[in-house]
C-alpha cells in the first residue's frame, strides 16, 4: 500500500457486482487510502453493492438513478451535506438493450439509440456538471469506454456510437473544466468477463479472439485497469487530460490477426 489516494473522497458509479470494471478500480483506489461512496440503481443492485462498499470501509451508498434529475439531485445533495467536496469520480455507466447488441446495426430503433446515449454518454456531462463545484480546488473525473468506439467491433452495434460520443464528450469537458484545476479522461479496457460485457453478442468469441491477438497474449485484469486508473484519478496524472487511455494488451494497435492465428 502507498498514500497516494490518502485523505481524497470520491465517488464511485457503476459497481454490479464483484466482476465489475468499477470494483477493481475501488479497491485499488482503496488499498492507496481513498474514500469513497458508492452509488447503485433499484434495490436489487442495492443489495450487491451494499455489502462490497462496507468491505471498504464505506458507510455512503446511494440510490442514484442518472435518467431521473430529482434521483441526480438528492445523490449529491448528501455527498454536499455529507462531505462538502470531491476529489475524484469514477464514471462506469452505460446501458443498451441487449436485443440490439447482436446482428445488424442498421436495426436499430430510435428509442434504444436515445436511451443508449443518454445513459452511456449524456450522463458524464449531467454527473460532472453536479460534481464540478465540489471539486475545489481542482479534481479528477474518469469513465469508461471501449475499442468499439474507435474501430468496428462485433455487435457492439449502438455502443460504439454512444462509446465514440463519450470519448468525444471527454475532451469537451476536459477542456470546459480545465480552467477549474479539474482533469476529464477515459480508460478502454479490452474486453473483460464483466456484467455488462456479456450483454454483448458472441463477448465469449470476442473476449478470445483478443486474447489471442494482442500484443501481450492477454487480456487486462481488473487490477491492471485498476492501476491504470489509479494513474489518472491520483496526483501523479496532475497533467492529464483530455486522453482516453488503452488497458488491453495493446489490441488496439494491431491491424491484423498474430501471424500464428492467421
Amino acid at each position: 500500500m502507498t498514500e497516494l489516494m490518502q485523505g481524497k473522497r470520491g465517488l464511485v458509479m457503476g459497481v454490479a457486482n464483484d466482476k465489475s470494471i468499477a470494483w477493481g478500480i475501488a479497491k485499488t483506489l482503496a488499498a492507496h487510502g481513498a474514500q469513497m461512496a458508492f452509488t447503485y440503481q433499484g434495490d436489487a443492485f442495492g443489495k450487491r453493492v451494499q455489502p462490497l462498499a462496507e468491505s471498504l470501509g464505506s458507510s455512503m451508498v446511494v440510490d442514484c438513478d442518472v435518467t431521473d434529475e430529482t434521483s441526480m439531485d438528492a445523490a449529491f445533495a448528501r455527498i454536499a451535506e455529507e462531505w462538502g467536496e470531491l476529489d475524484f469520480v469514477v464514471h462506469a455507466i452505460a446501458y443498451s438493450n441487449k436485443d440490439e447488441l447482436t446482428g445488424r446495426f442498421i436495426k436499430t430503433s430510435r428509442a434504444n439509440f436515445l436511451n443508449s446515449l443518454d445513459i452511456s454518454c449524456y450522463s458524464l456531462i449531467d454527473v460532472s456538471r453536479r460534481a464540478a463545484p465540489l471539486m475545489e480546488p481542482g479534481g479528477s473525473i474518469l469513465t469508461m469506454s471501449y475499442l468499439g468506439a474507435q474501430r468496428v467491433t462485433p455487435n457492439y452495434n449502438v455502443m460504439g456510437v454512444a462509446k465514440a460520443a463519450l470519448e468525444s464528450t471527454v475532451r469537451y469537458l476536459a477542456n470546459d473544466l480545465g480552467a477549474d484545476g479539474i482533469r476529464v479522461n477515459a480508460l478502454s479496457p479490452g474486453p473483460m468477463r464483466t456484467l455488462a460485457g456479456a450483454a454483448i453478442g458472441g463477448a465469449r468469441k470476442v473476449y478470445k479472439q483478443a486474447e489471442a491477438n494482442s500484443p501481450l497474449r492477454a487480456n487486462a485484469t481488473l487490477d491492471h485497469v485498476g492501476g491504470a486508473a489509479l494513474y489518472m484519478l491520483s496526483d501523479l496524472g496532475g497533467s492529464t487530460t483530455g486522453e482516453c487511455l488503452f488497458v488491453d494488451g495493446g489490441f488496439n494497435i494491431t491491424g491484423m490477426p498474430q501471424v500464428e492465428n492467421l
